[in-house]
């Protein structure tokens, strides 16, 4: 069977309710976070725990969230699991599944993913596809970053109001919706669900950062979607106020990963306006005045950005490939320690 060797960047977030084994001494190298990309470039992310002695774990795959993996099995240095998938890479209109168990193993401080994907196509005639995946661990979280003891340097303008300068798609085999109007990013497409996918393309900023404030505005019509991601990674969700997307999925939050004390988000058709604050893969959100999450550990990527690796600098992309959406007044201070650290 054919097979992809890729390097690849894994987390996940500690989900309750996965089936449990007891942990054997072997089986302690495997406990942590691990970054992985994808064949088609996408991030990974896995999370293995204990709890009580017990192992658990969660996955997140190219998009959408981090959920729980099952039936977790170790013998002799093998850890086994159950995850069903359905994804499409690239985007592209092919499905592909996985429902047999995953298995991984430690090889060299990496942790080798092994899995079959089929095409899910009656008229295909392909095979199933033997994939290995090897994993970087991601350094355990830092402790919740003191603010005070945190500077900013000189603000960065970083969408001029007349042209696209300083920016570009993400995957520029992807439809381009956006354009420059009235001193705005403007992203047009005919998308109006919630799926995953899209055929028109993200933009994201040629410069890269590490820790930073962030100061934009964002305008969505009613039921519209879109999403800005941190170093490419970490998505502050766009959505309007009344969007059938709320909580951990609603306006304030980090998609998937952190919920928002309170619903500040505005109807479809006005202008918000995000100060968002990364320090330490610490968050804190401001959402139209009102500070939602407080300096909050970010567990780790948002499906759907560029990369797993929390470790990594990266842009600031803005997803196009959903619903229609407006931006402006983008400002960027990056962050300077003070005080000593």
């Amino acid at each position: 069977m054919p097979s992809a060797l890729t390097t690849v960047i894994w987390a996940t977030m500690v989900t309750l309710g996965s089936p449990l084994l007891a942990v054997e001494p072997d089986a302690e190298g495997f406990l942590g976070a691990w970054a992985f990309e994808l064949p088609d470039g996408n991030p990974a992310w896995l999370k293995i725990s204990k709890d009580g002695g017990q192992l658990q774990g969660s996955l997140l795959w190219s998009v959408g969230s981090a959920r729980p993996i099952r039936s977790i099995q170790f013998e002799n240095g093998v850890l086994s699991f159950d995850r069903k998938i359905k994804w499409r890479p690239y985007g592209e209109a092919v499905v592909k599944s996985i429902t047999r168990p995953l298995q991984a193993n430690l090889k060299d401080g990496k942790l080798r993913l092994i899995l079959t994907q089929t095409t899910e196509d009656p008229d295909s005639t392909s095979e199933d596809e033997q994939i290995q995946l090897m994993g970087r661990r991601i350094p355990p979280p830092p402790p919740k970053p003191d603010l005070s003891d945190v500077a900013f340097g000189k603000s960065i303008e970083l969408f001029n109001g007349q042209d696209l300068t300083g920016w570009k798609l993400s995957n520029p085999k992807k439809k381009n919706g956006w354009r420059v109007e009235s001193g705005c990013l403007v992203n047009e497409t005919p998308k109006q669900d919630f799926g995953a996918y899209g055929e028109f393309g993200n933009l994201r900023t040629e410069q890269e950062f590490e820790d930073f404030e962030l100061s934009i505005e964002y305008n969505v019509p009613d039921r519209g979607n879109s999403g800005i991601y941190l170093r490419g990674m970490y998505e502050a969700q766009v959505v309007d106020h009344d969007s059938p997307m709320q909580g951990i999925q609603g306006p304030g939050a980090i998609f998937g990963r952190i919920k928002p004390s309170l619903n500040a988000g505005r109807p479809g058709g006005e202008w918000n306006t995000y100060r968002l604050t990364l320090v330490d893969r610490h968050i804190t959100v401001v959402l139209n005045g009102a500070k939602v999450i407080d300096n909050q550990l970010i567990e780790g990527c948002t499906g759907g950005g560029l990369q797993a690796d929390d470790m990594s600098p990266g842009p600031i992309l803005l997803q196009g490939d959903h619903t229609a959406v407006k931006y402006r007044n983008i400002r960027l201070r990056p962050v300077k320690l003070t005080g000593g650290n």
